[in-house]
């Protein structure tokens, strides 16, 4: 079926998972048109577009963006996807949102980024946590100088998501020959949240165990201890593989105070002693319904995808994104896949220390 859109920012959205629940609403919010969903199964990814209110679907997306004239595309497959499809996508001279992690190493994420350069596209990589307003307040604080040089970072969380066996997740998320594990399902926002605040890693040691009680599947937890090119050092880890309630700690202390999270909220101590720092008007996210339904268990999600959406739009539009942090490129995903590899190269020396 042919169709071409008269829309100025006509977008394809290729996945049908989270690409249906959290890019489609996000890109329209930031003023695209979904022209099309693209998937593998045609039965599947039509029923998935009709069910966000998109007619088309494809299962090629070379196909899609000639039928279409889509001038965007993003992608929310399985890492192992993502080079292939990205490449499509600028060989059709389109701008591309990718989702993390970029690649499923450094060469391949070093060829994405070599093409969007080489097209002259904007190219962004899914790391929306960078307007979170906890994390944007934090790295504010930081370059403000208000702790002095930082020293001592510490990133901690227990999370319950794939602790039951029975839980309900994609196949893919525990097959590391798809890109699967939760060094690339979150460790990868989190490395991005540390090169934002502190800079470029210098050095790191770590660990990939299977806390949850499952064999021979890709990681649901790591364990990492790094130090930076600025001389800070810092302890990261998390686990989606733990019983129980959420238990978090972010934490980073300086020579002249320290910066922490509590409940979401950004506090300082100091010399003037304890108090919670205010969100700025320009890091305000957009409102949006947050649903506690398990099918919408994303749905927190969308306000800082808008705010991703939106730097899309201003490249495509060939205009500055005027984004209040600074925009998460695929240079940006070309260094974490470094930081990935070199903590996938130390887990499997037994934690041997690994410089960058």
């Amino acid at each position: 079926m042919s169709s071409i859109t008269t829309s100025n920012f006509p977008a394809l959205v290729v996945g049908t998972g989270f690409g249906c629940r959290i890019h489609v609403p996000a890109l329209q919010a930031a003023g695209f048109d979904v022209v099309g969903i693209v998937g593998t199964d045609a039965e599947r990814t039509a029923s998935r577009a009709g069910s966000v209110g998109v007619e088309l679907s494809y299962t090629d997306l070379g196909e899609a963006i000639t039928r279409t004239g889509a001038v965007a595309v993003t992608i929310a497959t399985p890492p192992a996807s993502h080079a292939a499809l990205t490449l499509t996508a600028i060989a059709h001279g389109c701008h591309v949102l990718c989702e993390k992690p970029m690649a499923m190493n450094l060469d391949e994420a070093r060829n994405m980024l070599q093409a969007a350069e080489e097209a002259g596209v904007t190219h962004l990589i899914a790391n929306e946590f960078r307007w979170q307003p906890d994390r944007a307040i934090i790295a504010r604080a930081l370059e403000d100088g208000l702790i002095g040089e930082p020293r001592l970072l510490n990133l901690s969380n227990f999370i319950s998501l794939v602790a039951s066996p029975d839980s309900k997740m994609p196949h893919w998320w525990f097959d590391p020959s798809a890109g699967g594990g939760w060094l690339g399902a979150q460790g990868s926002h989190q490395i991005d949240m540390v090169r934002t605040w502190l800079g470029e890693f210098e050095s790191l040691g770590a660990a990939l165990p299977i806390v949850s009680d499952r064999k021979n599947v890709a990681e649901d937890s790591y364990v990492l201890r790094f130090r930076m090119k600025n001389g800070a050092e810092g302890i990261l880890q998390q686990t989606a593989g733990a019983w129980g309630p959420i238990a978090s700690m972010t934490r980073v202390a300086g020579t002249r105070g320290t910066l922490w999270v509590d409940n979401g909220a950004v506090h300082i101590a100091d010399c003037d002693g304890a108090r919670e720092l205010p969100v700025p008007a320009d890091l305000a996210l957009p409102e949006f319904p947050v649903s506690d339904d398990e099918g919408h268990r994303y749905s927190h999600l969308l306000g800082p995808f808008i705010r991703l959406c939106e730097a899309l739009k201003a490249g495509v539009d060939g205009r500055p994104a005027n984004s209040a942090v600074a925009l998460p490129t695929f240079r940006d995903g070309v260094a974490c896949m470094e930081v990935m590899d070199a903590i996938r190269t130390s887990a499997a020396n037994n934690g041997a220390l690994v410089s960058l």
